[in-house]
């Protein structure tokens, strides 16, 4: 090989480590884990060490099937503190089957069928005038509003949820990481 083809080589391997880091770069880390737009929101939410409270209750309500489909889905995905906020003794409840009726209404309330990112909740909020709802799965509805330019969602019971990491887009959807469980 001649100088020439060595440069050439190497300039395109640059080129491809450049590009490889590029595409790594989109993929955020969410409870120290990569979180992949080739994934479905059940096979990135199972390695984030924040959701595996979300994750539990996913399985013990039944919907990791739906979650894992097709989709689009939009999934405000409370982390592992915000259950913690929760009074004593209530995930332990929720997760025992004679409660899946509940557990299910509650973790239904946190999927809006569809894609929403970040700058398609901020786009409804100003077109709403400052707040925007949206209607769950559950079937009840969620108000998202924006205070600078953090999204805040809250529940019909007046919790309110600032989204902490927005856009972790899933081949089935979007998640928006936040750090309150909302109640239907």
């Amino acid at each position: 090989m001649t100088i020439r083809t060595h440069a050439r080589t190497l300039v395109l391997a640059l080129a491809l480590a450049a590009t490889a880091g590029a595409a790594q770069a989109k993929n955020p880390m969410v409870g120290g884990a990569p979180m992949y737009a080739s994934k479905t929101i059940v096979e990135n939410a199972v390695n984030s060490k924040d959701h595996t409270t979300l994750v539990a209750a996913v399985k013990a309500a039944g919907l990791v099937d739906t979650l894992a489909g097709p989709g689009p889905f939009t999934v405000f995905a409370p982390t592992n503190a915000a259950f913690a906020k929760l009074p004593a003794g209530t995930v332990e409840s929720l997760v025992q089957p004679q409660n899946k009726p509940t557990l299910t209404k509650i973790l239904t309330y946190h999927v809006v069928p569809g894609t929403y990112t970040a700058k398609d909740l901020m786009a409804l909020v100003k077109k709403g005038g400052g707040q925007a709802e949206l209607k769950t799965v559950e079937g009840d509805n969620l108000t998202v509003m924006q205070k600078g330019k953090r999204l805040f969602v809250a529940d019909d019971k007046g919790n309110t949820a600032r989204v902490t990491i927005g856009n972790v887009m899933q081949s089935n959807g979007v998640i928006h990481v936040i750090d309150t469980v909302m109640m239907p």
